[in-house]
């Protein structure tokens, strides 16, 4: 029983370790996209050829790791449906933040975890926890109080601003998704690879109608770095990313919104030379605080079990 209960609450902190990481390299993957599109690189095009990158460098990881690399039609499904939902919000977040501004962008990167608990806990993926659901909503309040700082100088763009607030719904369905359609016998680091393929080739047709004539741009030097530096982000985060979402659950996960959103305003502060926002030391003690209250509600319990449909 000792050992059992020592297993679960090493898992625990090794979820929690993980959820920083991946917060902490999806805010960098955001400053490395803002550098490139200050560069003058075509925002759709980018993100493609970025993805596409990192990609193929899992895909030749999953094979030097040996991992059970099926492809049926069961795993195409899983390539192209969670590559989509991958897609789609970052391709809206690259699209939308010249209109409205990061900071409502930030604010829609605080929702995914709430709109995610209400799907998980309705299909029964996870019960009602006290502990886990005051972590939840300390944590939104941080990331919510971040957004609402920062969004003073958003431009009025009514229908950009719509469609911004359905990406933590895009976000949550996607988290939801890929655990519930896990394919059995199927490597972490092979999933991660056929998602970022798949959102590659849910990309290229809107890249290459609306950005075609500026795919030169991605040629110059300074963007070819960029390109580079992006494409090994995405490498290690997606890997973790996978092991979070296997270990942790599609809740769990959801977190690295608030934790990206709190990384990525230190970052913008420190590497971007952005103005610190006002109340970013709260935002980040509620951000921590929930994230801490949310692991301590998983100790001593079960690790959100894998629901995984069959092949």
């Amino acid at each position: 029983m000792t050992n059992s209960v020592t297993s679960r609450n090493r898992a625990g902190w090794y979820a929690l370790a993980c959820l920083l990481l991946v917060g902490s390299l999806l805010a960098l993957s955001l400053v490395v996209a803002k550098l490139a599109d200050d560069a003058g690189a075509p925002r759709l095009s980018f993100l493609m050829v970025a993805v596409t990158g990192a990609g193929l460098l899992l895909l030749a990881l999953a094979a030097l790791q040996r991992q059970p690399m099926r492809l049926d039609w069961r795993i195409l499904e899983y390539a192209l449906v969670s590559g989509a939902l991958f897609a789609l919000p970052n391709a809206l977040v690259f699209l939308a933040v010249r209109h409205v501004g990061a900071g409502f962008i930030s604010l829609s990167f605080a929702f995914p975890i709430l709109v995610t608990w209400v799907l998980a806990v309705g299909l029964g993926m996870e019960r009602v926890n006290a502990l886990r659901l005051f972590g939840v909503l300390l944590g939104l309040a941080g990331g919510v109080l971040l957004a609402w700082a920062k969004a003073g100088g958003m431009q009025s763009a009514q229908g950009w601003a719509a469609l911004v607030l359905t990406i933590p719904l895009i976000l949550a369905l996607g988290n939801v998704y890929r655990t519930l359609r896990w394919p059995g016998e199927t490597g972490a680091v092979y999933l991660a690879a056929l998602m970022l393929l798949g959102g590659a080739l849910t990309l290229a047709p809107f890249a290459l109608a609306f950005e075609m004539q500026q795919a030169s741009q991605l040629l110059g030097s300074q963007v070819i770095r960029l390109l580079l530096a992006e494409a090994m982000v995405f490498t290690v985060l997606y890997i973790f990313y996978f092991v979070l979402q296997k270990i942790a659950g599609p809740v769990y996960l959801s977190q690295i919104g608030m934790v990206a959103a709190l990384v990525g305003t230190l970052m913008a502060v420190l590497l971007l030379g952005e103005a610190v926002p006002p109340y970013l030391g709260l935002a980040g003690v509620l951000v921590l605080s929930g994230a801490i209250l949310f692991h301590r509600g998983a100790v001593g319990r079960e690790t959100p079990r894998l629901v995984a449909a069959k092949p």
